[in-house]
């Protein structure tokens, strides 16, 4: 006989799924072979410089990454996390810049010889509201502050060690927002050929999936009236929205597997005696290409619309709040190093697709990655059952496990930045398979 359910509480998600895609990685990642460049990049002395560097600075990385998981500062407020890093640089005798393209709590600086090629290392700092550093930012910013550091302590003892220049880039406001779209909108990435970064996570993956995504405002302007006395002189707005948020679940099941729909009414009305005068929908649209995150957007459009003509109310379509982020576009050359690199500290990186695709999110990183090179591997900082934007993924993030992701990721983002700089035949490949993939994208005016 079934037990009654306890209709008070929610049932328990099954886990099933996720056994099953875990059982799968397992799987997988045992068939992928060691990772192969063709290219030589930079010399061995210059790696274990790099080493030296990052011993050098580690109680300060460790103390940089508490430090701003204890911050904890959201979008574009991330004041005193920016502070941190520019006062751990200016305690080295690095010139440091804050405010810039467009954003109060953007950070720069260089190092290197400043004649040949350029690349920038990203940090991010942002927290999300409440949970604090769920996401991990705290770990981006020390790994990137730490390849920054390592490199420019090899400059100081070896000006010839590292041609061309080395950028670090203080980026704001990725979560909930795009920061790296304001910088680069205005001028961050100008003069840049090359930008790498690096992500915690709950496996070593040199490349994965992550989704573009668009936010979308839809508001119905109804008719009010007594919804019993005299319903029939209304124009329902909650109706109108009620229908638009089920053509999203309609609409699911004829688009691409690993695009993604979701939404809430945000607004819906006052009192159930009322007719709705006015309500809103907030909506994210994902897609794993610029193509079909357009072709989505379209149809999303269309069915908003749809629901005004069907409710006969008004409707106002407000596309991205804050700018769109397109998918990652991960150039292999470049992630061939880090995982060579990676694998030299004893991790072992996933290839693309052994993770399951279905299990992606978004970043701003991804409009980087369409005007320039660039990657965003995921280096192992929590349990792989650990999901992002929990408490205790935020829980994870300074543990001594989090601690060493900190310092492995800035040895291959270190390492992986100057075989940039140093090898020719390496940053030609790297420019040929960026030219092979598109090139350059207008993202500013992609979806115009």
């Amino acid at each position: 006989m079934n037990e009654i359910r306890d209709l008070s509480r929610p049932t328990a998600p099954d886990e099933s799924y996720l056994d099953e895609i875990a059982a799968r990685t397992r799987e997988r990642s045992e068939q992928a072979g060691a990772w192969s460049s063709a290219f030589a990049g930079a010399p061995e002395s210059s790696t274990a410089g790099i080493a030296a560097g990052l011993a050098d600075a580690e109680s300060d990385l460790t103390e940089l990454l508490h430090t701003i998981h204890t911050l904890a500062e959201t979008a574009f407020v991330e004041h005193e996390s920016v502070a941190a890093i520019a006062s751990l640089l200016r305690g080295r005798g690095i010139d440091v810049e804050t405010g810039l393209f467009g954003a109060d709590t953007t950070l720069r600086a260089t190092t290197g010889s400043g004649q040949g090629r350029t690349i920038a290392i990203l940090a991010e700092y942002d927290a999300l509201p409440e949970i604090g550093h769920a996401c991990g930012h705290n770990l981006i910013a020390a790994s990137a502050v730490g390849a920054f550091l390592a490199l420019h302590d090899l400059h100081g003892q070896n000006p010839g060690a590292v041609p061309g220049t080395v950028v670090l880039l203080g980026t704001p406001a990725e979560e909930g927002h795009s920061g790296k779209e304001v910088m680069a909108r205005n001028g961050a990435f100008d003069g840049i050929d090359a930008a790498i970064m690096v992500h915690g996570y709950g496996y070593d993956c040199a490349e994965q999936v992550w989704l573009g995504r668009r936010l979308l405002e839809v508001t119905y302007s109804g008719v009010a009236a007594h919804a019993s006395a005299q319903p029939f002189m209304g124009r329902n707005a909650l109706d109108a929205a009620n229908l638009f948020y089920q053509g999203l679940g309609l609409i699911r099941q004829q688009m691409p597997p690993i695009s993604r729909l979701h939404a809430v009414i945000a607004d819906g009305g006052s009192r159930p005696s009322i007719i709705a005068e006015s309500a809103t929908v907030e909506c994210y649209v994902r897609s794993k290409y610029p193509d079909t995150l357009k072709e989505l957007s379209d149809r999303v459009e269309d069915a908003a619309k749809g629901a005004a003509l069907m409710t006969g109310t008004g409707v106002e379509v407000k596309w991205d709040e804050h700018p769109p982020s397109l998918p990652v576009r991960t150039n292999s050359a470049l992630t061939r190093r880090w995982a060579k690199h990676e694998e030299a500290q004893g991790r072992s990186p996933l290839p693309a697709g052994v993770l399951d695709e279905s299990i992606a999110a978004s970043t701003d990183f991804g409009n980087v990655s369409y005007r320039i090179p660039g990657i965003h591997p995921l280096i192992k900082t929590a349990d792989a059952e650990v999901a992002l934007h929990t408490r205790e993924f935020a829980e994870a993030a300074i543990t001594p496990e989090a601690e060493a992701a900190a310092h492995d990721a800035g040895y291959g983002l270190a390492c992986t930045a100057l075989d940039f700089l140093v090898d020719d035949e390496l940053a030609a490949e790297v420019f040929a398979e960026f030219d092979r993939a598109g090139g350059a994208v207008d993202v500013e005016n992609y979806f115009n």
